[in-house]
């Protein structure tokens, strides 16, 4: 497995797998890989024969406050997953390679980025946004692996992708979770014990959501009133959104009809934790 440190060097391990005829998966990751982030890997290596996963902690999507200071960095333990799953190349940038002086330009997606997390972390998406737009220029993939944990993230990258012509596949897989139905995330490494069990409070109000529509209920203020009682029980918890929108324009709907997300967003001692799911009534 090859580590480029420089946008030279990771396109030159490209550029050689290109003349070999293979097809390029990315992993775009921030680091402290955890199970989710190896199915990413896994499902990147099973359909693409020359695998680069990006490590970076993008200091343009976190806000004033937020925890990039603090975000676990552990580097030698993620190179050595990014082995055993069968990556072939890793890219782990400093921040000076990828913003090289003041960055003057930004890459925005409207309307997608202004509810759900967007609603309180105004710069987020345009980081996000603009960094796998510098990733996807760099490494120039035929298909990048995303999670459904981060539902709103893929859904506007899958947009921005379309809109701007760019030529790549984006991959949306399941979002992986632990025995008792909490979302594998990095920063649940930022609870403690009784924090962590608090913490399922998230996927069991995403378990009354469908518990409900199945039983027959459309009106989606009801649901989310039940589903925030739920989120609300737990003395550390905080609860920043509950919503059910349309999983394509990601506004907020009355009536639950066609496909929609439900989506919350909690903070539990120092984590702020979200999760989602996806119910499609055109199916059932």
């Amino acid at each position: 497995m090859e580590v480029a440190e420089t946008i030279e060097s990771v396109r030159d391990f490209v550029k050689a797998a290109r003349i070999e005829g293979k097809r390029v998966g990315l992993v775009p990751t921030m680091g402290a890989l955890h199970i989710g982030h190896t199915s990413l890997i896994e499902a990147a290596v099973e359909q693409c024969s020359f695998v680069v996963v990006s490590i970076f902690v993008n200091p343009a999507q976190f806000g004033p406050g937020e925890d990039f200071e603090n975000y676990p960095r552990p580097v030698e333990a993620d190179l050595e997953i990014c082995r055993k799953c069968g990556a072939d190349a890793v890219f782990m940038p400093k921040p000076e390679v990828m913003y090289a002086g003041e960055n003057l330009t930004w890459v925005t997606v409207e309307k997608l980025t202004e509810s759900l997390c967007g609603r309180n972390r105004p710069v987020h998406f345009r980081g996000v946004t603009t960094v796998c737009t510098k990733l996807f220029n760099i490494i120039g993939p035929d298909a990048a692996y995303f999670g459904q944990k981060d539902a709103q993230q893929s859904i506007v990258i899958k947009r921005m992708a379309a809109d701007l012509n760019m030529p790549l596949e984006i991959v949306v897989c399941p979002t992986v979770r632990e025995p008792d139905g909490l979302a594998v995330s990095s920063r649940n490494k930022y609870l403690t014990d009784k924090q962590r069990q608090e913490a399922t409070c998230l996927y069991r109000s995403l378990q009354k959501c469908r518990q409900m529509i199945d039983a027959g209920t459309r009106d989606a203020q009801e649901i989310i009133r039940e589903m925030r009682g739920i989120l609300s029980r737990p003395s550390s918890a905080k609860v920043d959104y509950v919503s059910i929108v349309d999983a394509e324009t990601l506004k907020d709907v009355d009536e639950i009809a066609g496909e929609v997300l439900a989506a919350v967003a909690v903070k539990i001692g120092d984590a702020r934790l979200i999760d989602n799911i996806i119910i499609d009534l055109s199916r059932q």
